[in-house]
């Protein structure tokens, strides 16, 4: 059974205004990501300005590479280079900057060698290149009955 509850038009408009906030923060804290295919290998190019080196993680299992970082405010850094570059700023008026953490996944159709995977991060884009497989391996087994 449905309810049925008195709203107005600008209640509409409200919801519709939060539910599209909603989804353009999400949206904007995915990084932007290219992804390029050659005979050898794969490579993975991730825009991370503004995010430290060492607030990057990336893991790769047979097909499949995850990256995960986390974008740290000026305050939450404990490099102290950065708190001495910036002493103790006053709160913004306005930030339209994002902070949090996130992940990407990126499944791949031929295996990759995750021994020999390499990370760049320099300029605020990380390059990751995973070789790809040469060896397949298979296995045969004996039919029983």
């Amino acid at each position: 059974m449905r309810s049925l509850r008195s709203s107005t038009a600008f209640d509409l408009f409200d919801r519709l205004e939060q539910q599209l906030s909603q989804q353009l923060q999400t949206a904007e804290r995915v990084p932007a990501a290219e992804v390029h295919e050659s005979a050898e290998a794969y490579a993975v190019v991730l825009e991370l300005p503004g995010v430290d080196r060492d607030a990057i993680e990336v893991k790769a299992t047979d097909r499949t590479l995850l990256i995960s970082a986390e974008r740290r405010h000026r305050a939450q850094l404990s490099d102290p280079a950065v708190a001495e570059a910036s002493p103790a700023a006053p709160a913004p008026l306005l930030s339209e900057f994002r902070y949090g953490t996130w992940s990407r996944s990126f499944r791949f159709a031929q295996p990759i060698e995750r021994e020999r995977l390499q990370a760049v991060y320099r300029d605020g884009l990380l390059t990751v290149t995973l070789p790809k497989a040469n060896t397949v391996s298979s296995v045969t087994v004996q039919v029983q009955g």
